[in-house]
């Protein structure tokens, strides 16, 4: 009987010994897997950071300085307002100077705007050539020297791309005035609208399939297995039924033709902000519903019975109890959803994100472009300078993707905090 039980502990020692083992390699291998990560995504942004500020040579189509001597000054900066009037006024083409006038007469515009003027439509600034960060730091007397020859007489100068005019300006063909403001707007429209749609509905869906649908019906099981297989279809394909569902059968319903916002002379066209985002939200939609489904499952049944003990209904209980004690869980879907659909590309251009816009988004029926449209049209652009703003755009991206998710972990670890 004693060598019995000695052989049996030797076998749960190897079966121990074995599992400490097995344990081991899966830590050393989510450690390594966890440390490759980070450095996947420290070299990614530091990439990203160093493209977007650096030395670029600049190429003048008229020189400042020539167009300031026949006044007797070296620069635009000293001229009057009747001076920078003069030479925008010889300078620009009849049609741009009526379209200038029509947004405000020459004669009422300040030094700065006039200056500003002439700069953008008579100078000209095109970039000829752009360095990383590292390549202006660490070999600045190469790139001046290459400089010298590939570009003689030209203008180098520091640029940091990301500023407050790249915040403030709207896109443009010539990336020294080109900026997000059209696509922040944009941005912030489409993920409102796919928030204020897939939240509620996804909770509601969460707390039917959890508190109320009975697993035994075959309907309640298909509707779960959908959602679970909903969560990992590609985006492209949310955008195929975007394209279909609100673009073009909805389309009197997101172009604003049906609640009289549309123009008489304009016809109904359903690639907006509203369709947009209703297409954004079907695709956040099951990441909702599941992330909502664990958290309510999260909460210890002890607390259900004992609303139940006390005379409190099924959506009392619920209301007061189960949603207030998941809404930690709630919010921690939320923040995917908020990564996922404020970074999606590919369904917003099946469904008609504008590449090229200049005009800011004025209500959900308007027309649109997003961050991450602008950002991939600027990488297909040659021209130098395209980069440089698109790496830009992905810092103010990463920026503002890093404010919502902190804003959202705030709410979370307060309402966590609250019903502890």
């Amino acid at each position: 009987m004693s060598d019995t039980n000695h052989n049996n502990l030797d076998v749960i020692r190897q079966q121990i010994n074995k599992r400490h083992r097995r344990g081991t390699v899966s830590s050393l291998f989510f450690r390594f897997a966890i440390a490759f990560a980070l450095i996947a995504l420290t070299t990614l942004l530091l990439d990203t950071v160093n493209k977007s500020m650096g030395y670029i040579v600049v190429k003048f189509e008229q020189a400042p300085i020539d167009l300031a001597a026949p006044f007797g000054h070296d620069s635009l900066e000293e001229l009057t307002e009747t001076q920078l009037i003069q030479i925008i006024e010889q300078n620009v083409s009849a049609g741009r100077l009526r379209a200038l006038n029509n947004e405000q007469v020459m004669e009422a515009r300040s030094q700065d705007n006039l200056y500003d003027l002439a700069i953008r439509d008579v100078v000209k600034p095109r970039v000829d050539a752009s360095f990383t960060a590292y390549q202006s730091i660490f070999q600045r007397e190469q790139i001046f020297a290459d400089a010298a020859i590939k570009y003689p007489g030209q203008f180098i100068e520091w640029r940091n791309w990301v500023s407050w005019d790249f915040l403030t300006n709207s896109t443009s063909s010539n990336p020294f005035y080109a900026g997000l403001r059209t696509a922040i707007l944009g941005s912030i429209w489409v993920t409102t609208i796919a928030f204020a749609f897939a939240i509620p509905l996804g909770v509601a869906a969460a707390v039917y399939l959890e508190e109320y649908a009975s697993h035994e019906w075959w309907i309640n099981r298909a509707i779960q297995t959908n959602v679970n297989n909903l969560a990992g279809v590609p985006s492209i394909i949310y955008g195929i039924l975007g394209l279909t569902v609100f673009v073009r059968v909805l389309e009197p319903m997101t172009s604003g033709a049906m609640f009289g916002a549309l123009d008489a002379d304009t016809t109904a066209n359903g690639r907006t902000i509203l369709a947009a985002g209703l297409t954004l939200g079907l695709l956040i939609l099951p990441l909702i519903i599941i992330n909502s489904q664990e958290a309510v499952r999260a909460v210890p049944q002890a607390l259900r019975e004992a609303s139940y003990g006390l005379g409190a209904t099924k959506w009392q209980t619920i209301r007061y109890h189960v949603l207030p004690n998941a809404l930690g869980g709630i919010l921690t879907g939320t923040i995917l959803a908020v990564s996922r659909a404020f970074g999606e590309t590919a369904p917003l251009i099946v469904v008609g994100a504008s590449t090229f816009i200049t005009t800011d988004p004025a209500n959900m029926f308007s027309k649109f472009t997003t961050m991450t449209i602008t950002i991939f049209d600027w990488t297909s652009r040659p021209q130098a300078g395209f980069s440089n703003i698109a790496a830009a755009g992905i810092v103010v991206l990463l920026v503002m993707l890093f404010l919502m998710n902190s804003v959202t972990i705030l709410l979370r670890n307060r309402y966590a905090t609250r019903n502890l």
